[in-house]
């Protein structure tokens, strides 16, 4: 019964993503840059973690018309990022949402051992607007009945990160048992509490829609905050210009636009416990 559920409720989550902008699939590219008559005929490829989307896209604009090259960018879970990079063995750039993932990458020769550090993922409990349930710590996901999202601990950071967390508060198996959503990316999890679909998810502070969610924060000895980091696949057919990229994402500018869109920025002593 519980996975009929759980079927029932995806399949409700999918339906709201096509119904929403931006959300009809677990993987999008998008090129920004200058325009054909300006454009040299030079193209980076840059694989961005779903979470990151806002501030990618506006930095991957901003640096195509300085530079006058287009800029695509691929946008998904870390898992099937790295999927991709190793299947085709082409692209310039990889941006996960944590340096899990990253390592992962470096693992299996697809990038660049010595990566910069851009900004922090800081995970929070998101619940329904209103705290109906009266959840105030992680300890509260293990209560009968609470229905809860959690993002693929393979496909994504923040699922990762959580696995992290309620291995060690010693509560994964009783988490799990509340568990009616695994999601492919951070986003589906946003639509799942804006929807209603469920009481409290594991996102990030940069997504809280505080229209629909409130955020419970996690003590800072939990040690939670991913660190976004950014590196040169060992495969760019371009890497000058790659590093350039790299050196616009991790400079003051490039900082400044992901704490425009919510994100701290690296690096801050609140986070490095």
């Amino acid at each position: 019964m519980q996975g009929r559920n759980a079927l029932i409720i995806t399949t409700v989550i999918l339906l709201g993503c096509i119904l929403m902008a931006g959300c009809t699939s677990t993987q999008t590219t998008e090129s920004a840059g200058s325009s054909p008559d300006q454009t040299t005929g030079d193209t980076l490829f840059v694989y961005s973690g779903a979470g990151l989307k806002a501030p990618m896209q506006e930095i991957s604009a901003q640096f195509g018309e300085q530079h006058h090259v287009t800029v695509d960018n691929t946008y998904a879970g870390s898992g099937a990022l790295i999927t991709q990079m190793e299947i085709s063995q082409k692209g310039d750039i990889f941006i996960p949402g944590g340096t899990p993932d990253y390592a992962i990458a470096v693992d299996k020769g697809l990038v660049s051992d010595a990566p910069e550090y851009v900004a922090y993922h800081v995970p929070v409990i998101a619940v329904q607007k209103g705290n109906p349930l009266n959840i105030t710590s992680v300890e509260d996901l293990t209560r009968p009945g609470v229905k809860i999202a959690l993002g693929g601990i393979n496909e994504t950071a923040i699922g990762k990160a959580g696995d992290k967390l309620f291995t060690a508060h010693g509560i994964k198996s009783a988490v799990e048992e509340n568990v009616v959503i695994r999601a492919p990316t951070i986003n589906e999890l946003v639509v799942a509490m804006n929807m209603g679909t469920v009481d409290a998810t594991l996102i990030t502070i940069d997504k809280m829609n505080r229209d629909t969610m409130e955020a419970i924060q996690l003590p800072l000895e939990d040690n939670m905050a991913l660190i976004i980091p950014i590196g040169m696949t060992t495969f760019t057919e371009d890497p000058d210009l790659a590093r350039e990229y790299i050196d616009f994402v991790s400079s003051e500018e490039g900082k400044a636009i992901f704490a425009k869109h919510g994100f701290p920025t690296y690096p801050d002593e609140v986070y490095e416990l």
